[in-house]
């Protein structure tokens, strides 16, 4: 009955009804609400009747801490750092991921964060990998392309059919096609430790193909290879910098196209640039955007054209020289060829650092005035920098690595150098020679290592691949980038025929994803028998859908092993196998075992294994790893053992003080590693090549820092058609290409291009708006971010998204690639960030994730077809 339906509803939790109904609950007038609560104050907190006990957890059963296994382990990948993750299993699956709080290391205990024992926390990306191990786009089985490439149809087969095929497939192109035909494209991705180890020079694909006989290297590295060249050139080496705890001592830090809020250098720089700021440390950014690091900071923001880095620095040195402000004393003991006085013998009238500065041999002095007109900062701007700069001891001018992704990076990277030595900031503590910025020396490799290790019979600049492919034979080897050799294979272009991507998401990640594409139908028509591409990975990548076969590999739950940590860092970190592989994965080092063995090499690659390691890994990696501890001991006076390591999980050393770059050649005399035993401002390498032709470079590099206008810019005639610069940053929510597929990291952060406001309003568009950014290299689809955190005439588009190519060859996730250039700089640097690109509003699809399908994508690869 409606009536005592409505008393029903007015019923207290005890089943009693209320005097005056609803009306009396809900409208409780102040005398009501006193005299209530007078008498819960004198009685005590009123009991409800029949409450129960509170059992409820959001997600039934959830297991509770003292029902779970806690397991020390690590983050893998390289976002700047590489930190502690501590898994909480229940049997053989993982509940829920923590990181480091101080308990698990020698004399550790709950909280402890010093500042010399400093917490190796993990940052959102590394706690989210839960969500990574368990995707919908993990790769469980072997899998073979049964569709056009590219189309993302595959196929489930066996361990030994995939193996057998490939192996046959291998020798079929090193007979025909010569031992340069297969390329190894493995980078440091999902699989680096001190085993497992996927890297780009000196890694398990590497050695694995030297021995086979059949490889052509990449020697040009991504990520900072101007950097890399500029250290190499000027300190002859690229531990060149000092370990993060350094900076707690800064007076003055230079953050030049460095954001560490988003990319670490150095697990914990964040915390020791926390202390420096508290002592007083001042803090200036020289960025385009305005930076989350820089509202961090409360950093001095200089806005500046892309690309125009070299030329501001030329300016602050001639404000230095101008005023006779240089460390003088600094630059007679350690430095050659910064001025006359300090120029060898046989250089005597050649070029100086100084007199290119102040215009001697060109009659043009690189004033701040004649610089600011190149990169957009005032000339007062300019002067207000190198005099704080020149001024402040100690001052750290952090070098990042961003414009040095650039045409003619390497000369951003030689001038910054030179910056630093002539204010006599190298080898001081507060102070920073960083370049590429590697510090601590790691005991880094527990797999054998010999004379198979770098084996290679050609070795080509990384992103020339697909250039060589599309042109051969019609190639030179100054555009191949071809590392210069002793024997019959000098100068010889690959004719390259297979690609091995081994912890490697490169067909995503490297320029100019269309001529790739280009590449690779190229090889479609000349027959299916004729090439191969294997795609080893842990999750279905973007590279892996172009791939003819994919390998499912253990992630680092799943296999032993140490993490090292990323360039800084003084630690180590115990990776046991947490969980068993899922699915049928298997190791890098078990399948390049396996594959060894079918060619006839297998107790060579392996040789602490016979071939049931495929089968059964555990005791072989102990066996490395115990070894690889015993060095560790040996080498760096470690007197824990083994076994308490992996009880504890961590090691960290304490260093009796902070860890700076060449104190000693400071301090004690000690050479620097360069030809002339000094800071090589004039490089004696370069002064003396005779035909660049004839190097890895392929094209004629100065001898001393110079400014030299990249071929785009928004200086450059082209932008007239094309009137916006694009720069490619790393973002905060993947590492790369890792993590895109996470749904919990891009709920923070859409892919979006972020455009300034005057510009935005010349084009009619609003945040949210969807637009194409376009050049003659590609097109791409995505929303627009409107912000006066980005300067007028530049644009920003993270890189890493997951390419979703559609059928016009527009790319709907909005990866930077699709417009940089595969060009690459003489000195190998990657031009990601010169790019000169269009936008216009688009009613054109976006999908910022294969999630966003009705179905996954995930199901092709684990149907039988």
């Amino acid at each position: 009955m409606p009536g005592n339906a409505s008393d029903s509803r007015e019923r207290d939790v005890t089943g009693s009804k209320p005097a005056g109904g609803l009306s009396s609950v809900f409208n409780v007038n102040r005398r009501t609400f006193l005299q209530t609560g007078s008498a819960a104050l004198t009685s005590g907190l009123l009991p409800i009747a029949g409450a129960r006990e509170a059992a409820a957890f959001a997600y039934e059963p959830y297991p509770r801490d003292d029902e779970l296994e806690t397991v020390v382990t690590s983050c893998a990948h390289n976002c700047g750092s590489r930190h502690a993750l501590v898994a909480h299993k229940k049997g053989d699956v993982i509940v829920r991921l923590s990181t480091d709080d101080g308990r698990y290391q020698k004399d550790g205990a709950f909280g402890k964060d010093t500042e010399e024992e400093p917490q190796l926390r993990a940052c959102l990306r590394g706690r989210s990998y839960r969500v990574r191990l368990y995707s919908a786009e993990r790769l469980l089985y072997p899998m073979k392309r049964v569709g056009k490439r590219g189309e993302g149809k595959f196929k489930r087969i066996s361990w030994d059919q995939a193996l057998t095929e490939i192996s046959e497939k291998m020798v079929y192109l090193k007979n025909k096609y010569g031992p340069q035909a297969l390329l190894d494209q493995s980078y440091a991705g999902a699989s680096y430790g001190v085993l497992h180890k996927s890297d780009q020079i000196e890694g398990l694909l590497g050695r694995f193909l030297g021995m086979f006989g059949c490889r052509t290297s990449s020697w040009s590295v991504p990520s900072y290879q101007g950097t890399t060249f500029s250290s190499r050139i000027t300190f002859g080496t690229i531990e060149d910098g000092n370990e993060d705890d350094a900076f707690a001592h800064s007076k003055l830090i230079i953050m030049w196209g460095w954001n560490p809020a988003y990319t670490f250098h150095g697990g914990n720089t964040f915390y020791y640039m926390r202390l420096a700021k508290q002592r007083g440390c001042k803090f200036v950014v020289i960025d385009p955007q305005y930076t989350d690091s820089a509202a961090t900071y409360d950093a001095w923001w200089i806005p500046i054209r892309p690309n125009t880095d070299a030329a501001m620095m030329a300016g602050m040195a001639h404000y230095i020289f101008a005023n006779n402000l240089q460390d003088q004393e600094f630059i007679n003991k350690f430095c050659q060829g910064m001025d006359a006085g300090t120029m060898p013998g046989w250089a005597q009238g050649g070029e100086n650092f100084k007199d290119y500065i102040l215009g001697t041999y060109d009659g043009t002095p690189k004033t701040p005035e004649w610089a600011a007109e190149i990169c957009g900062v005032s000339a007062e701007d300019i002067i207000k920098l190198a005099d704080m700069y020149v001024k402040t001891k100690p001052a750290a001018l952090k070098a990042s690595w961003a414009p040095g992704r650039n045409a003619y990076g390497e000369q951003y990277n030689r001038m910054a150098a030179a910056l630093q030595a002539m204010t006599g900031n190298i080898g001081m503590l507060g102070g920073c020679a960083e370049g590429v910025g590697k510090a601590f020396h790691s005991e880094a490799v527990a797999y054998p290592y010999d004379q198979y290790s770098n084996v290679w019979y050609a070795s080509i600049k990384s992103d020339r691949w697909a250039h060589i492919v599309l042109n051969y034979p019609n190639v030179s080897r100054e555009e191949a980038g071809l590392w210069p050799r002793n024997d019959q294979y000098d100068g010889v272009v690959p004719n390259i025929r297979g690609i091995f991507w081994q912890g490697s998401d490169w067909f995503n990640q490297l320029t100019n994803i269309n001529k790739e594409i280009q590449a690779i139908r190229k090889w479609d028509e000349q027959g299916e028998s004729e090439s191969l591409l294997v795609c080893m990975d842990s999750t279905i990548t973007p590279t892996g859908i172009w791939a003819d076969y994919l390998l499912p590999i253990a992630t680092h739950f799943e296999r032993h092993d140490v993490a090292l940590p990323w360039y800084k860092g003084h630690y180590y970190i115990h990776r046991p196998k947490v969980i068993e592989p899922l699915g049928e994965s298997k190791t890098d080092m078990q399948v390049f075992t396996e594959l060894a063995y079918r060619l006839g090499f297998g107790p060579g690659y392996n040789p602490k294994a016979n071939r049931d390691y495929f089968f059964v890994n555990d005791y072989v990696d102990e066996a490395y790893l115990t070894d690889w501890w015993h060095k560790v001991q040996e080498h760096q006076h470690v007197d824990m053992s083994w076994e308490e390591f992996k009880q504890h999980g961590i090691y960290k050393f304490r260093l009796p003080e902070p860890h700076v770059a060449f104190k000693a050649n400071v301090t004690q005399g000690v050479p620097w590693g360069t030809p002339s035993g000094k800071i090589e401002i004039l490089s004696t390498v370069l002064a003396q090549t005779q035909d660049f032709t004839k190097t890895q470079y392929g094209y004629h590099i100065p001898y001393i820092p110079k400014w030299i206008e990249p071929w785009e810019s928004l200086n450059h005639p082209k932008r007239e058609k094309f009137p916006y610069h694009m720069i490619s940053p790393h973002p905060r929510w993947r590492t790369h290409s890792i993590f895109n597929n996470i749904p919990w990291l891009r709920e923070t952060y859409e892919q979006e291009v972020t455009i300034n406001a005057s510009d935005a309003k010349k084009l009619g568009i609003q945040t949210g708006d969807m637009v194409e950014c376009f050049n003659d290299r590609g097109r791409v689809v995505v929303p627009a971010y409107v912000t006066e955190r980005c300067m007028p005439g530049v644009v920003v588009l993270h890189e890493g998204a997951w390419m979703d190519v559609d059928e016009n060859g527009v790319d709907r996730s909005g990866n930077p690639d699709f417009l940089t250039d595969d060009n690459p700089s003489p000195a190998g640097a990657f031009a990601y960030n010169t790019v000169l690109c269009d936008i216009r509003k688009s009613e054109l699809e976006h999908r910022p994730g294969w999630d966003k399908l009705a179905t996954s994508r995930s199901h092709v690869f684990r149907r039988d077809m």
